[in-house]
């Protein structure tokens, strides 16, 4: 069974990526497939940023929704606050969701974001980045035994309330 981990240290990512990330407009979500793959829906690897962002779309549920993808997902937060984990994904934290594992936003973000006014919101000082890839991604020994790994990932979910009951 995997469990994905939360690991609040520096990210490891080649110099030339965090300085042109920082020169990038700032008009929302930025994204560029570094490695296709000869499967449809599928790549190598891809990366895509979370900068500052206007969020417009009118009747929609902001935060990233409950999901499950079939590609693996790690993120990393350079900076600021992510939308969907606003407690306990910090700056230099990363996490990282293997092909089907569900995950989603904060129970506390998705009370929130469920009865917010929908209107226009600036996302300020933020800054996050995302891999993706088709093959799984496993955690090193050192990462998986580091005294820094947020054990509790699995809480930030606990509290969810249930509002489908198969019936609507």
């Amino acid at each position: 069974v995997w469990l994905p981990v939360q690991l609040p240290v520096p990210v490891p990512v080649p110099v030339p990526v965090p300085v042109a990330i920082r020169h990038l407009p700032k008009l929302g979500t930025r994204g560029c497939k570094l490695s296709p793959s000869e499967l449809e829906g599928t790549a190598n690897v891809d990366f895509v940023i979370f900068p500052p962002r206007w969020m417009v779309a009118e009747n929609t549920f902001r935060p990233p929704y409950y999901h499950r993808n079939i590609m693996s997902e790690f993120m990393g937060l350079i900076e600021g606050m992510y939308d969907a984990k606003e407690h306990g994904f910090v700056p230099g934290g990363m996490s990282l969701h293997n092909c089907m594992t569900p995950h989603g936003p904060e129970a506390e973000v998705f009370e929130k974001a469920s009865n917010a006014e929908l209107s226009p919101q600036r996302y300020e000082n933020t800054l996050a980045f995302m891999f993706e890839s088709r093959y799984a991604i496993a955690p090193t020994e050192f990462a998986l035994n580091s005294d820094i790994r947020q054990r509790d990932y699995l809480a930030c979910w606990k509290g969810l309330k249930k509002y489908y009951d198969g019936e609507k």
